[in-house]
């Protein structure tokens, strides 16, 4: 880190122990990711009054060259944060989760679902259990009776809207799987 930790406790008397732990999770962030900037963190007993005694909150701002992570963990419902090592463990593992999602993204591995093909039933040899699709393309593309997903073969007309996926086979690209679809779903 460029800048100092900096730990801050509020309505709390500062803990070595404490800071001893924060400091420990602090750096298996930095050995996660190591480009943290600054890290802040702040331990609060908000001067609330519960049943069951104080509930702690913890408040962590991490910066990074590309962004910034804020995790505020404010006591929930239920009075596990009444042990100030669990509203600790749980800050850093949301703010884990964060820089997760913060490198997933820089790194754009975020899922994408590619559309599949689409064409129109341009051939069919019924008796031999196979066809042919033409794409958008302007290409051919065989499919074979058992590569029909969700419809009869012998329901297929030619013209009839589909949605496949292609592969490499011994003579060319095939579908190997088609999906009949109404007009309604094409778009363009």
């Amino acid at each position: 880190m460029r800048i100092p930790l900096q730990i801050t406790f509020h309505n709390i008397p500062p803990s070595d122990a404490v800071e001893t732990k924060i400091r420990s999770l602090v750096d298996k962030l930095e050995n996660f990711y190591n480009r943290i900037t600054s890290c802040r963190v702040v331990v609060d007993a908000p001067h609330r009054h519960h049943r069951n005694g104080k509930l702690y909150q913890v408040r962590i701002d991490i910066t990074l060259p590309t962004g910034e992570i804020v995790v505020k963990r404010d006591p929930p419902e239920r009075q596990s944060h009444e042990d100030i090592y669990v509203a600790i463990r749980d800050a850093f593992d949301a703010a884990k989760r964060q820089l997760q999602d913060h490198i997933s993204m820089l790194r754009q591995e975020t899922k994408t679902h590619k559309e599949q093909p689409h064409g129109r039933i341009a051939t069919l040899f019924r008796d031999e259990g196979y066809g042919f699709i033409d794409t958008s393309d302007g290409s051919e593309v065989y499919f074979h009776r058992n590569s029909l997903f969700n419809g009869d073969f012998e329901q297929l007309q030619v013209g009839d809207e589909v949605r496949f996926a292609e592969e490499e086979g011994d003579k060319g690209l095939q579908a190997s799987t088609v999906r009949l679809i109404g007009k309604h779903h094409l778009q363009g």
